[in-house]
Parts: structure tokens; sequence; C-alpha cells
């Protein structure tokens, strides 16, 4: 045999359980791709619509802040969630903390939408991987039962095709937990960053409330 095969001869070698795995692949890949485009299409950044927005309230001028989130367009997640706070502010501060904390839990649900999937398909991958490398080690022990004369050569064909799941498992697995992990980082900075800028702008709702400067 060749030293060097082509992937389409690797899956060959690999087995039944290479359709599992191939599906698995399709399916991280599709759904990384498809997180990437959502999670980059909407406008994580905070400062600067907080920073406008704090101009205006702290200049009493909160229906003009207001009217400014309002008008965000609905991928910026920040806007509709500070749009959320603002629009509580003459309801006291419990009332604020709840509609924000609520509009920022469907927020961020919708950014992690299929983030459950990548870590399933991590765990699978290379268990899948392992099923077909014991399946595989069966045929290969099989086969020296079933033989008259036992050399290297007929064990080391059986190991290492056997091994050619476990090898494709585990890179899926690893390209899955990768892709996750740096998914949930930005959602991580975003959710710590609108905390802040939740809790800045209650406090200058606050502050507009107690001067009388808030309309």
């Amino acid at each position: 045999m060749e030293n060097e095969w082509s992937l389409i001869e690797l899956f060959k070698l690999g087995g039944v359980f290479m359709w599992p795995l191939l599906a698995f692949s399709v399916a991280t890949i599709a759904i990384t791709i498809e997180r990437v485009i959502y999670i980059f299409w909407h406008n994580l950044k905070v400062g600067e619509i907080l920073s406008a927005v704090l101009d205006l309230v702290r200049g009493g001028k909160v229906n003009e802040a207001r009217e400014r989130l309002a008008a965000e367009p609905r991928k910026n997640a920040s806007a509709s969630i500070l749009l959320a706070l603002v629009s509580n502010a003459n309801r006291g501060e419990a009332r604020m903390e709840k509609a924000t904390e609520a509009e920022a839990q469907e927020r961020i649900r919708q950014l992690e939408n299929g983030f459950n999937y990548l870590t399933a398909l991590a765990s699978l991958s290379p268990l899948t991987g392992f099923l077909g490398t014991v399946s595989g080690m069966i045929g290969a022990f099989k086969s020296i039962a079933s033989a008259t004369e036992v050399n290297a050569q007929l064990v080391a064909n059986g190991i290492y095709e056997a091994l050619i799941t476990t090898v494709f498992g585990l890179c899926i697995a690893i390209v899955a937990l990768l892709a996750y992990n740096l998914l949930l980082k930005r959602v991580d900075t975003f959710a710590a960053d609108i905390t802040k800028a939740s809790s800045d702008l209650t406090s200058a709702l606050l502050e507009a409330e107690e001067t009388g400067g808030a309309r």
C-alpha cells in the first residue's frame, strides 16, 4: 500500500463510523460560520452609544436619550438593552434593573444560540472516534484469531486503520471547542460591558431624577 493517502482513501479506511463523523464535521463548520456571521453582524460596542446617552441624561434630556436609543437599528444590541432601562426610568430603580436584566438575558440568549450544539459536538466526536477505534480493533483481533500465521503487518494494518476514526474525532472536537471558546469570550465581554454600562446609566438617571432635571 502507498505511504500517502487522500482524504477519500482515509475515509474509506475508517469504516462505517466515518459517516457520523462526517456529519459532525459539517455541522461544526456550519454552526461556527453561522454564529460568526450573526455575532459580528450585530453591533456589540457599548462605549460610543453609552457616552452619547450619558451626556443627554446628565443634561436633563431623558426623553431625547430615549429617542436616541430608539432610533438605533435592532442589530445594536447595547442600544436595545439601554433603551429598556431608560424607558423605565420613571418607575424606580428596581423596575429599571428588572427590565434591563430581562432584555439583556434575551439578547445574550440570541447571541449564544447554537453554542450548546458546539459543546455537544465536541463531546460526541471523540467518543464516536473511540467507538470506531474499538470496532476496528475488534476486527483486527478477529483477523488475528482466524489467521494461520500472524505477522507484524497483519496487526499494524488493523491498528492504524482503527485509529483513523480517533484522529478525525479529535480534530472535530478541537475545532468545535476552539470555536465555542472564542465566540463565548466575545459574548462574555459584551455581557460585562453592558452590565457596567447599565450601572453607570442607572446612576445617571437616578441623579437626574433627584436634581429634578429629567424631562
